[in-house]
C-alpha cells in the first residue's frame, strides 16, 4: 500500500441547524492494488481534548504530537492511519464513524506513535510512504 496523503481537520457547520462542528475528520489517501482510495474516519471532536487517555506515555494532551520542519502533526492527523494499521481490512472501506472512547482507544492500543513519525517524514520528503507491514508500527512485547 502506497500512502500519498494524510490529514485531519475540524468540520464546520454547513447550515446553522447542523452539528458538524462537533466532529473531526481524519483521512488517508493511498494506492492499493493499482487503485487510488481515500479512507475517512469521522469522530467526535471531544476526543481531541482527551486523547492522552488513548496514547500510552502521553502525560497530557500535547498537541501537536510531533513537528516536522515547521509542520505540526496533531492527534486528528493520526486517527485514520492508526485505524488502517490496526485493521488492514479498512483498506476496502471508504469511511468509518467512531463515537465511543473505548473504540478509539482500541485502535491506539499497542501502536508505536513515535514510529508513525516515519510515515509523515517520508510524505514530506518523497510525497509517499510504502506501507509494507502494519506490524512495523505495533509495539513489540518485552520478554
Amino acid at each position: 500500500m502506497r500512502i500519498t496523503e494524510i490529514k485531519g481537520y475540524e468540520l464546520e457547520k454547513a447550515q446553522s441547524n447542523t452539528s458538524e462542528d462537533f466532529f473531526n475528520r481524519s483521512e488517508v489517501t493511498f494506492e492499493d492494488e493499482g487503485e487510488q482510495r481515500t479512507f475517512h474516519v469521522l469522530y467526535i471532536r471531544y476526543f481531541d481534548e482527551t486523547f492522552a487517555e488513548f496514547i500510552p506515555n502521553m502525560q497530557q494532551n500535547e498537541n501537536p504530537i510531533f513537528e516536522l520542519e515547521n509542520e505540526q502533526i496533531s492527534f486528528k492527523d493520526l486517527v485514520a492511519i492508526t485505524c488502517l494499521i490496526k485493521n488492514p481490512s479498512f483498506r476496502q472501506r471508504k469511511r468509518i464513524y467512531i463515537n465511543t472512547k473505548e473504540e478509539l482507544a482500541g485502535y491506539f492500543e499497542g501502536i508505536n506513535i513515535s514510529k508513525l513519525k516515519e510515515i509523515f517524514e517520508s510524505l514530506k520528503r518523497k510525497g509517499e510512504y510504502n506501507l509494507t507491514s502494519p506490524l512495523h508500527f505495533l509495539k513489540q512485547p518485552t520478554i
